[in-house]
């Protein structure tokens, strides 16, 4: 052993023979680890990334599912589908429209031959079809609120960013406006704007959202799932307080005095009802809100029973419910859910239509 030491250790040509051999595995370690650091990494992405999946399906469920559904696919007059093609940009007439495009450019060139121009002809009206038979076996969606004129979500609202960027921001700062045409706004999520969550969670909810995207899989079968599909504010007099509208600050009193002037229409009321206001959306289940089946009969005897409605008919107990929903709540739901301000989007005769409507509900 003493030898080889002395051998190994005195003798200059080991020493480079050591040297040399040490250099050797250092390079082959280190080349072996460039070679795997692509992979390593992308390895390391990977399970970030499903982590953040998982850890955004517990924030999802937990604070969006009660609206836009377990499945992400929304609820019907409550909030739209986000698990949709329609939100991660799947146009499924792209194709039809762009060879309409390129062949009627084409029949309208200068020097295009009359028979040319008789075959375009007959492959326009083979995609005229094609599109009818699309749009038919899509009827499930547009029912639902699918138009597909409208293109997809991030050109319809003008986003000329990342969809990842879309939903992050919405979360961040929710909707203050969509209370006017649903039946309630979506919430800031941020700490930020004094809510509940940190950007790293909202950065996690966003990872599981974008999770659903199928890419160029969508099928019209994932579009007619879709239960909710987004909704635009284009009713202007239901959207903001106008010169005849009730008014938030006026009282029950005075509501109950200036309503005895109107006849109620129940055909109009229910058209408001299940329609621009959007009431149907939360109280047809009943789970959200009282259901509408049988609002009339427990108004009469269940809620005039209770001794903070003494005194009250089951007109003025509706009238204020619609008006300041927050003044007396129904056992068992949650403060806050119903719109605030429909008082400044109605009439008095939409009032006495709604109660109309609600009338027949026994």
């Amino acid at each position: 052993m003493f030898n080889l030491q002395r051998l190994l250790v005195e003798r200059i040509e080991s020493r480079i023979l050591v040297g040399t051999v040490a250099f050797l595995l250092i390079m082959v370690l280190v080349g072996w680890i460039a070679i795997n650091e692509g992979g390593r990494m992308k390895a390391f992405e990977e399970q970030y990334t499903a982590r953040s999946i998982e850890r955004g399906a517990v924030l999802f469920m937990n604070n969006c599912s009660t609206c836009h559904g377990e499945d992400g696919r929304g609820l019907a007059g409550i909030a739209p589908g986000l698990n949709s093609p329609y939100l991660f940009g799947h146009d499924f007439f792209a194709e039809i429209n762009a060879e309409v495009a390129t062949l009627t450019a084409e029949r309208d060139a200068e020097g295009t031959t009359d028979a040319r121009k008789a075959e375009i002809d007959a492959r326009l009206a083979e995609l005229e079809t094609e599109r009818t038979n699309l749009t038919t076996s899509l009827q499930t969606a547009v029912a639902a609120g699918y138009d597909p004129a409208k293109g997809t979500r991030l050109d319809s609202v003008g986003w000329s960013s990342t969809l990842y960027n879309y939903v992050y921001t919405t979360l961040i700062h929710g909707r203050p406006n969509s209370g006017s045409y649903w039946p309630r706004a979506m919430p800031a999520w941020s700490q930020t704007a004094g809510a509940a969550l940190r950007n790293d969670q909202l950065g996690d909810l966003t990872t599981f959202i974008m999770n659903w995207d199928k890419g160029d899989a969508w099928t019209v079968e994932d579009a007619n799932a879709v239960r909710q599909y987004p909704r635009y504010p284009v009713d202007a007099a239901l959207a903001a307080p106008g010169a005849d509208t009730i008014g938030v600050s006026t009282d029950i009193d005075t509501i109950m005095t200036e309503l005895a002037n109107f006849t109620g229409d129940s055909n109009n009321g229910q058209s408001l009802y299940n329609g621009a206001l959007g009431c149907a959306g939360c109280h047809t289940a009943g789970v959200v809100a009282p259901a509408t089946a049988g609002t009339w009969t427990r108004a009469q005897t269940e809620r005039l029973t209770d001794p903070a409605l003494a005194g009250y008919t089951a007109e003025q107990y509706l009238a204020e419910s619609i008006t300041h929903p927050n003044d007396y709540v129904a056992p068992g739901f949650q403060p806050g859910i119903m719109p605030q301000n429909f008082a400044d989007r109605i009439t008095y005769q939409d009032l006495a239509d709604l109660i109309a409507f609600l009338a027949t509900q026994q």
